[in-house]
């Protein structure tokens, strides 16, 4: 298994690219603001063949380089249906002071092929599977993509802005809720293996089982208590 990840843009946001191993087709995760570059020199590096995007959620700074990533390789962007509107409308996602930052040095809008998920689905992508959960919180559409433990690698939980290393998505935009986030990372993030990798929008890789000892607001979900407002990471 091959994983190629890195920061990209304003926000820092993790970029991914999966492929079961060098020189073979690749599922692209969250090219947001600026990754376009970055996403071009990892393809070259590791001879990949990009087949499609996959977006855990639709703030601006995880989709901005959709279109033109997926219109380079001529490949469908997968994408929640609560957050399909976020690609050609990011100000009314993002409400205008942060939207409106950033609108005139972008390509605002959907590519030409757009696919939508839906809980527990199973994409058969590059050779591999991803399940999808919807985990609604940080906003309506958020997903994560989940991959199996196999004979080289753990269980693999890629959180967008569900999960980070010690904290959890902002619930302060439009479409946030942070009785919805606390019960996904119930549904979600509860249930998994310790050893299942976190690999997050935002920040470093983490475990679950180091969430589960550390994180504050997913001990208290696994107590059965509320939590305080999650500080701003990404958007």
């Amino acid at each position: 298994m091959l994983i190629a990840g890195f920061p990209a843009g304003a926000w820092g946001t993790n970029c991914y690219l999966v492929a079961p191993a060098a020189g073979e087709e690749c599922v692209i995760i969250d090219p947001g603001h600026e990754a376009a570059p970055g996403v071009e020199e990892a393809l070259k590096k590791h001879r990949l063949k990009p087949v499609a995007v996959v977006l855990t959620h639709g703030h601006l700074d995880h989709v901005a380089s959709v279109v033109p990533v997926c219109g380079a390789h001529d490949v469908p962007a997968w994408i929640h249906p609560e957050d399909r509107y976020m690609m050609s409308d990011p100000e009314k996602a993002l409400g205008r002071s942060i939207g409106m930052q950033l609108m005139g040095e972008l390509t605002i809008g959907e590519p030409d092929d757009v696919k939508e998920l839906t809980d527990g689905a199973g994409l058969e992508l590059a050779g591999m599977e991803l399940t999808v959960a919807h985990a609604p919180g940080h906003t309506k559409g958020s997903v994560t993509f989940g991959m199996p433990e196999t004979a080289d690698i753990p269980p693999i939980l890629f959180s967008g802005d569900l999960l980070f290393a010690g904290s959890i998505g902002r619930t302060d935009l439009p479409g946030g809720d942070m009785a919805e986030i606390l019960d996904s990372l119930a549904r979600v993030c509860l249930p998994l293996d310790d050893s299942t990798v976190v690999l997050s929008g935002h920040g470093p890789q983490t475990t679950i089982g180091q969430e589960r000892a550390t994180n504050p607001y997913l001990r208290q979900v696994a107590a059965g208590q509320g939590a305080q407002e999650a500080p701003r990471r990404g958007m």
